[in-house]
């Protein structure tokens, strides 16, 4: 069984458990996912944080009903690039598959946890960079780690996947739940790291 992992002090809060404070719909209206016993499960719309963020280390927890279907939603990294979320005995391997960068990178292994166990996705996000004049110089790059397994290696994503909220790429983006057709996946202990763009040149080891 996975066990919490507990967030690093300078670590921004997403979801502990508590209401829906911090989460809203494309809209700006109140998002309206259930939330239970410390856990939120989709029940109508995408859901983005009001924190948006550039470079950043993201912990996401989820749970894949044990229910008809796939279990299908996604964690999109700026509302525009999709890690999915996907019943682990679906499309194994592929580019659709659980962990995989939608459409783009099949996971290097499968990871997958068994129905109804809680996972973990760690995900270590380089923003796209720009050039002075304003235009895309280099794509965003990711790792993730899967349940601690690595299934990219600061893989290069090319442009917003499917179902993206937009593709303002210069510009900084929240964190994206998705609701692919009310299906009950759950979410737990979400939490974020915002990553210096380059390192700092009067650092010092303490």
């Amino acid at each position: 069984m996975l066990e919490m992992q507990r967030p690093p002090e300078n670590a921004v809060i997403l979801f502990d458990g508590g209401e829906l404070t911090n989460w809203k719909k494309l809209d700006g209206s109140p998002a309206v996912w259930e939330v239970a016993d410390g856990i939120m499960t989709v029940t109508e719309g995408n859901i983005i944080t009001d924190e948006t963020f550039t470079d950043a280390y993201v912990h996401v927890e989820f749970r894949i009903p044990d229910t008809e279907g796939t279990g299908n939603s996604g964690v999109y990294l700026q509302g525009r690039y999709e890690i999915q979320v996907l019943g682990g005995d679906v499309d194994l391997p592929g580019i659709k598959a659980c962990g995989a960068i939608y459409n783009q990178h099949a996971p290097l292994v499968d990871a997958n946890g068994p129905r109804m166990a809680w996972q973990s996705f760690d995900i270590i996000f380089r923003a796209p960079r720009m050039n002075e004049a304003g235009e895309l110089a280099e794509q965003p790059r990711v790792t993730v780690l899967h349940n601690d397994v690595v299934i990219h290696n600061n893989a290069s994503i090319a442009g917003p996947t499917g179902g993206h909220m937009d593709e303002n790429v210069a510009e900084p983006g929240p964190l994206l739940l998705q609701d692919h057709g009310h299906q009950p996946v759950s979410y737990r202990n979400i939490w974020m790291v915002r990553l210096p763009e380059k390192a700092s040149d009067d650092y010092e080891p303490k």
